[in-house]
C-alpha cells in the first residue's frame, strides 16, 4: 500500500505577479521523488510522475514532485530515455541551486554543495554508497555515462533512514525502473564532438558517443527489464601554465621561483553498462536486481617546458616590481617583468589510467495491506584503478655549468608571457638529468605506477508500520552494515641512460612533429615517452621507495536507526515530515609497510527532524534540524610518511606528509528553512536559508613542523644538505560555521501571455558565509567554498523546436589539484563564468520520423580559463598567478531515436 499520499494543490493567478517581482535568479526544479521499491535509502514515491518529453516538461514534472518532498532536495530529470539536459552528469548537477563544479581537464566532474568541496558529501547509485576512482571517498562523475541515468537527486537535509548522508548532503544517481514504464521503449543515439584548440600534433580533435537502451515489461506487467549501454571516445585539450611558487627577488619583492608550461592532450574512452530486473512476486512482494559496470580508460600526453628561476644554476639579471595594493602586505612588491639565464628542461610526460567499477544490488520489499512494510537490501561495489605516470626530461646536457639561454617574462591579465632565445625543438637535445637533481643517479625520467582497490559491501534491513488516526503516520526501524576496504600499492623506478652514461640521444625515428607552446616559448621537441624503455633508449632502475607508500584502510560501520513519519492537520495547514535518530559505530584499521597497524573506534549519535507545513494557495514552509557527520578523507587516515626532494626551497629540502588513523569525522549541527510558492505544475519560487555550526573540523596540515628524515631512503637518489625538512599531517579542530541562502525558481512565460508560450527561465543564486579554524586557532578556508554561486537557463520549446542558453557562475574558491605524489595541492581558484547553448528539433507525432530528435550543443563558448593565485606570507595577492589553464570550446552534434 502507498505510505505517502499525493498532495493536491491549486494555483492563483495573482501568484504569477509575485513570481515576476521576486524571481531575481531562478533555479532548476527540485525533486525528491524516486522509487521506494528498489533503493537502500528510500525516498518519496514516484508513481504519480508526469511522463512527458522535452526540457520544459521535465521542469514541470520536477516542480510537481518537489511539492511532495519531505526534505530539501534538488534534482534534475532526464527529458526522455537517454536525454539528460546536459552532456555530462557533472554539468547537470552544477546547474542546481547552491551547487557548483570544479573542472578537471575541462570536465565538470567534482561537485561542491553549499560551499563545501566533494570530501564533505557522499554519492550513491540507487541509494547505495559507491566506491571511487580516486584515493578518497569523493565520486568523480565522469565514470557514469549520462545516457544511462534517469535523473539525479541532491539531498541537502538529513533524514534518519538516509544512512549515507554527508556533512552537507548526498547525491543519488538514479537509473531506470522498468515497472514504471507504461510501454516498451527502445532508444538509441549518437553524437560527435569537435574541440577547437587541439594543442599537440596528431592528437584527435574529434570524438563520438553512442548509446542504446531497452526497457520492457512482461508477464502481465509483473516483471520488467531495463538494459542500457553507452560508449564514448572523446578528446580533451588543455593549455596549462604553472608557477612553482613565489620567492624574493629582492627585499620584500616577490616573483615566480620557477615556471612550467605544458600542452596537454587527453583521449578518454569509456564504456558504461547498466541493467535492472524487477518482479512483483504477488501483490505484496517486489524484487529488484541492479547491475552497473564502467570501464574508463584515459591517455594523457603532456609536452612542456620547465625551468627554475631562483635556484639551481639560474641567475636573475634584471627585474621590475610594483607595490602590492593589499594593506596586509604594505611595503611589498610583485615582480611585473624579469630576465634570467639558466638551464631549461624539455619535458615529455605520459599518464595512462584504467578504471573498472562494478556495482550490484538486490532489494526485496514486502508491503502488505495491514500497513506493514519490510525491506532487505544487499549491495556490493568495487573499483580497480591502475595509473602509470611516466616522466622524461631532455636538455643540452647533464647539469652543465653554463646557462642554456636567456629568458624573460612579463605579467599580463592572462598570467605570464615569456621571451626565450632557446631552441626547444633542437633535435640534438639529449635525455638526461638537466638540473642534476637526482645526485649520483642520472635520472632522465621517472615512472610511477599506482594501483588501488576499493571494495564496499553493504547490507540493510528495515521494517515500517503504519499507525492510523494520530500525529505519527508510521514508525520505521532499521540497521545498515557497511564494510569498506581501500588499498594502494605503488611501484616506482628511475629511467636512466644505458651503460651508466650521462645522457641518451633520442633516435630521429622516434621524433614527432614539434609541439608549439604558447606564451612565447615556441616549438619544443616532441616524442612518445612510452616507447623509450621498450626501444632500449632508456633503462628501468627500480626504486624501493615506492613500496613504502603502500597502505591498507578498513572501515566497519554499523548504523541502527529509527524514524517516525508525521502527518497532521493544523487548521487549514497540513503538516508532514519525520523525526528520527541514527547511532553510528565505526571501527577503523589502518596499515602501512613501515609503521605497522593502528586501530580505532568511535560512536556518533545523529538526530534529525524535517517538518513541512503545506498551507493554502500552494505555499510550503520546510524546517529541518540535524546532527551531521562526514568521515575523513581516506588518505588522511593512512599510516605512512610520503616525502620528496623539493627544489622550490632555497636551499632545497625534504618536504613530506602523512596520515592520522585516529582522525575523527567532520561534525556539524545544522538548521534549514525553506519558503516555497508553487504555481500549479508550471513553476515555483523558493527561498532557502541554512546555518551549520562546525562542531568538529579537520585541518589537513595542522601538524606542520620540522622533521628528521635521517634513515629514510632518498626518493630520488639525491641527498639534501640537511636531513631536517618539513612534515605536515591532519588533525581535528573545533569551531566555525557555514550559513547562507539560496533563491531558486522556474518560470514559463506563457503564464503572462499566450504569445510567450514556449519561452521560460530557470535558475538560481546562492550566497554563503563560512568560518573554520585550523590547529592553531587561526581562520582557514574551507575547500570548495564559493561565496556566490549562480546559474540560469533561458529556453524556448514549441512545436518540436528547442533552444536554450545556460550560464553558471561561481566566485573564487579553494580547489584541489592532484600532485605527482598522489596527494592534493589546494590553490585559490579565481571566479568562473561558463556559457553553453543548445538548439534542436524533435519530430512530432504523425511525422514519418516521429521519435527522432536532433541537436547541436556549444560548450564553454567563451573558453573560460581556470586560474589560481598564490599566497605570499598567507595573503592572496592580485597578479601573483600560480596556475592558468584553458580547455577550448566544444561543439557537439547528435541525435536520439526512440521507438
Amino acid at each position: 500500500m502507498a505510505f505517502r499520499n499525493s498532495l493536491r494543490a491549486s494555483a492563483s493567478l495573482s501568484a504569477f505577479a509575485v513570481a515576476l517581482a521576486a524571481l531575481a535568479a531562478p533555479a532548476a526544479a527540485q525533486d525528491a521523488a524516486t522509487d521506494d521499491t528498489a533503493t537502500a535509502n528510500p525516498v518519496p514515491d514516484d508513481s504519480n510522475a508526469i511522463v512527458v518529453t522535452g526540457f520544459r516538461a521535465s521542469l514541470q514534472s520536477a516542480t510537481a514532485q518537489k511539492k511532495r518532498s519531505e526534505a530539501i532536495v534538488e534534482s534534475v530529470k532526464a527529458e526522455d530515455i537517454g536525454k539528460l539536459p546536459d552532456n555530462s552528469i557533472g554539468e547537470s548537477i552544477a546547474r542546481l541551486p547552491g551547487l557548483a563544479a570544479q573542472r578537471s581537464n575541462g570536465r565538470a566532474n567534482i561537485i561542491s554543495i553549499r560551499g563545501f568541496g566533494p570530501d564533505f558529501s557522499t554519492t550513491t547509485l540507487n541509494g547505495r554508497e559507491q566506491t571511487t576512482t580516486n584515493d578518497s571517498r569523493a565520486v568523480e562523475f565522469d565514470q557514469f555515462p549520462s545516457e544511462i541515468l534517469a535523473g539525479v537527486n541532491v539531498y541537502k537535509t538529513a533524514q534518519a533512514d538516509h544512512t549515507a548522508g554527508g556533512l552537507v548532503g548526498s547525491i543519488d544517481l538514479r537509473t531506470i525502473r522498468p515497472l514504471e514504464q507504461k510501454t516498451r521503449v527502445i532508444a538509441v543515439g549518437a553524437r560527435g564532438t569537435y574541440i577547437d584548440d587541439q594543442v599537440n600534433p596528431k592528437a584527435n580533435e574529434t570524438g563520438y558517443r553512442v548509446f542504446g537502451t531497452f526497457v520492457d515489461t512482461f508477464a502481465d506487467d509483473t516483471m520488467g527489464i531495463a538494459l542500457s549501454a553507452a560508449y564514448s571516445s572523446e578528446p580533451y585539450s588543455i593549455r596549462d601554465w604553472n608557477a612553482w611558487g613565489y620567492g624574493e627577488y629582492g627585499p620584500n619583492t616577490y616573483g615566480i621561483s620557477g615556471v612550467k608550461t605544458w600542452a596537454e592532450s587527453e583521449q578518454l574512452d569509456r564504456l558504461g553498462v547498466n541493467g535492472t530486473f524487477q518482479a512483483r512476486l504477488g501483490d505484496q512482494l517486489t524484487f529488484t536486481l541492479d547491475g552497473f559496470y564502467s570501464h574508463f580508460e584515459s591517455k594523457l600526453d603532456q609536452k612542456g617546458f620547465e625551468m627554475p628561476i631562483l635556484c639551481c644554476g639560474s641567475t636573475v639579471t634584471s627585474f621590475t616590481g610594483t607595490p602590492v595594493s593589499n594593506p596586509l602586505l604594505a611595503g611589498s612588491s610583485i615582480v611585473q617583468s624579469a630576465t634570467w639565464t639558466g638551464r631549461p628542461i624539455i619535458e615529455n610526460y605520459a599518464t595512462d589510467q584504467k578504471n573498472d567499477t562494478y556495482s550490484f544490488g538486490g532489494n526485496l520489499l514486502w508491503d502488505n495491506d495491514a500497513g506493514t512494510r519490510a525491506m532487505l537490501d544487499v549491495s556490493w561495489s568495487r573499483t580497480d584503478r591502475w595509473q602509470d605516470r611516466l616522466e622524461t626530461t631532455a636538455g643540452l646536457g647533464r647539469n652543465l655549468p653554463t646557462p642554456g639561454g636567456t629568458f624573460g617574462y612579463s605579467v599580463t591579465d592572462k598570467a605570464l608571457q615569456f621571451t626565450s632565445n632557446f631552441n626547444g625543438a633542437n633535435p640534438n637535445l639529449v635525455l638526461t638529468d638537466v638540473q642534476g637533481w637526482s645526485g649520483s643517479t642520472v635520472q632522465a625520467g621517472y615512472d610511477k605506477i599506482r594501483s588501488s582497490k576499493d571494495d564496499l559491501k553493504e547490507i540493510r534491513a528495515e521494517i515500517e508500520q503504519e499507525i492510523g488516526g494520530g500525529f505519527v503516520r508510521s514508525v520505521k526501524v532499521g540497521v545498515d552494515k557497511t564494510l569498506r576496504n581501500k588499498t594502494l600499492t605503488q611501484d616506482e623506478a628511475f629511467l636512466t641512460p644505458p651503460n651508466n652514461a650521462d645522457s641518451a640521444a633520442i633516435p630521429s625515428a622516434l621524433l614527432l612533429e614539434p609541439t608549439n607552446l604558447d606564451r612565447g616559448f615556441g616549438p619544443i621537441l616532441s616524442y612518445d615517452p612510452r616507447v623509450l624503455v621498450p626501444q632500449g633508449v632508456l633503462s628501468y632502475l627500480p626504486n624501493p621507495f615506492g613500496a613504502s607508500q603502500a597502505y591498507d584502510i578498513k572501515e566497519d560501520v554499523w548504523t541502527p536507526y529509527a524514524m517516525a513519519s508525521l502527518e497532521a492537520d493544523l487548521g487549514t495547514t497540513r503538516l508532514t515530515g519525520n523525526i528520527g535518530i541514527q547511532a553510528v559505530h565505526t571501527d577503523v584499521t589502518s596499515s602501512g609497510p613501515v609503521n605497522g597497524t593502528i586501530t580505532d573506534s568511535y560512536w556518533m549519535v545523529l538526530p534529525s527532524a524535517n517538518l513541512v507545513f503545506r498551507a493554502p494557495e500552494d505555499f510550503v514552509v520546510r524546517l529541518a534540524a540535524s546532527k551531521q557527520m562526514m568521515r575523513p578523507r581516506l588518505p588522511s587516515m593512512n599510516n605512512i610518511v610520503s616525502y620528496g626532494y623539493n627544489p622550490a626551497y632555497n636551499p632545497p629540502i625534504y618536504t613530506g606528509s602523512g596520515g592520522n588513523p585516529r582522525l575523527r569525522p567532520y561534525r556539524a549541527t545544522s538548521f534549514d528553512m525553506s519558503f516555497e510558492k508553487y504555481f500549479a505544475a508550471q513553476g515555483y519560487i523558493a527561498l532557502q536559508l541554512y546555518y551549520k555550526h562546525l562542531d568538529q573540523y579537520i585541518d589537513p596540515n595542522g601538524i606542520d613542523e620540522a622533521f628528521d628524515y635521517s634513515g629514510y631512503p632518498p626518493p630520488s637518489g639525491l641527498t639534501p644538505s640537511s636531513p631536517i625538512g618539513i612534515f605536515s599531517g591532519p588533525v581535528n579542530t573545533k569551531g566555525g560555521y557555514i550559513m547562507g541562502g539560496e533563491l531558486a525558481g522556474t518560470l514559463p512565460f506563457e503564464v503572462f501571455s499566450p504569445a510567450l508560450s514556449g519561452f521560460g527561465i530557470t535558475g538560481g543564486v546562492g550566497y554563503t558565509e563560512t568560518k573554520a579554524t585550523d590547529y592553531r586557532g587561526q581562520s582557514t578556508q574551507i575547500p570548495g567554498y564559493s561565496k556566490w554561486v549562480a546559474n540560469m537557463t533561458a529556453f524556448f520549446e514549441k512545436a518540436g523546436f528547442n533552444l536554450r542558453g545556460s550560464m553558471r557562475y561561481r566566485s573564487g574558491f579553494l580547489g584541489d589539484f592532484s600532485l605527482f605524489s598522489g596527494g592534493l595541492d589546494r590553490q585559490a581558484v579565481l571566479s568562473e563564468t561558463i556559457f553553453d547553448a543548445q538548439v534542436g528539433y524533435d519530430f512530432q507525432p504523425g511525422s514519418a520520423l516521429e521519435g527522432l530528435s536532433l541537436f547541436v550543443q556549444g560548450q564553454n563558448l567563451t573558453d573560460e580559463r581556470q586560474a589560481t593565485l598564490a599566497q605570499i606570507n598567507g595573503v592572496g595577492i592580485e597578479d601573483a598567478w600560480l596556475k592558468y589553464q584553458t580547455y577550448g570550446r566544444r561543439i557537439v552534434a547528435g541525435f536520439t531515436y526512440k521507438f
